[in-house]
């Protein structure tokens, strides 16, 4: 027991002993670092830096703080040693970890953003109003609908993806355009996309709701947060259009199948059950699938 407690105590003091000297290393770091904040004064923060450094020479800054003038200024740390260190991406705004925070929230925003500003909506809803009007039930399932739509969004929205690729996120990952310059940019696809697709009335309805003036031609006048319930509303209008032209065919076999099915005196027997195999068969060999989706993206042409 003894020898333990004498081994203990060895290793107790051993941790004692890092633990002082990693103190006193932090310690005398801090006390060897010079910290300086730049300020709009008229260089009183600045001779009092040169004062505690005594000679340009000791200086751990290489230019007067708060003389960068370009961008590439601020990109550079200015630090006087013989070595420098740059960082790509940076444009003088944001530092590392706001960046981080604002694409996160970007991320956690992005599925909101791809169903109310894409053509997503309009497809998802005419595609399941395909599926009721077969009367299938779950086939294809929700999963399999909602994967379609994503991928038919994609395709059709090609083009405005690229555009705030290349005029927003490129140049502002370079640091040539500043955060709210990269936000018009992004912004201005996605309103051309909504512009084409909203109804004009559906617009001065919003408009009139918000107490804004608008002469009603100039489109450059309306705002997003207008825009963007008016292209919704459109887009249920023209989904439920859509999904009422696929059901015509369909209503029209059943009600041959009922009529058939009272003169053979069979009442008890639901027509659907009947008219299920005719209404797959007649859209399989008009290639339904086709031309459903087919005439669906030309809707957004």
């Amino acid at each position: 027991m003894k020898i333990r407690d004498k081994e203990y105590n060895i290793k107790h003091e051993i941790k004692k002993l890092v633990y002082m000297l990693i103190m006193v290393f932090s310690i005398l770091l801090a006390d060897m670092a010079v910290v300086y904040a730049a300020s709009d004064d008229d260089g009183a923060e600045a001779e009092h830096y040169l004062d505690r450094n005594e000679t340009e020479e000791n200086r751990t800054a290489i230019n007067e703080p708060g003389s960068a003038e370009t961008r590439e200024d601020l990109q550079e740390l200015n630090i006087a040693n013989t070595w420098t260190i740059t960082y790509d991406g940076g444009n003088g705004e944001l530092n590392g970890m706001l960046r981080i925070l604002i694409v996160l929230t970007a991320i956690a925003v992005l599925p909101i953003l791809l169903i109310t500003l894409t053509s997503f909506t309009r497809i998802l809803i005419v595609l399941h109003f395909t599926r009721q009007a077969l009367n299938t039930q779950s086939a294809p399932p929700n999963q399999v609908l909602i994967a379609i739509a994503l991928f038919l969004t994609f395709y059709i929205m090609q083009p405005v993806f690229t555009d705030i690729y290349t005029n927003a996120l490129v140049p502002y990952d370079s640091g040539e355009i500043t955060t709210s310059e990269a936000l018009e940019a992004a912004i201005e696809p996605l309103r051309e996309f909504m512009l084409g697709e909203a109804l004009v009335r559906d617009i001065d309805v919003f408009m009139q709701l918000s107490d804004t003036p608008w002469d009603g031609e100039d489109m450059d006048l309306v705002p997003t947060t207008v825009l963007i319930p008016a292209f919704i509303i459109g887009e249920l209008r023209q989904a439920f259009i859509i999904g009422f032209i696929i059901y015509i065919p369909f209503i029209v076999l059943d009600m041959v199948v009922a009529s058939v099915l009272m003169s053979m005196g069979m009442m008890m027997l639901p027509p659907t059950t009947i008219s299920m195999p005719f209404k797959i068969l007649l859209f399989v060999l008009a290639d339904g699938w086709n031309l459903v989706i087919v005439e669906l993206i030309k809707t957004f042409h």
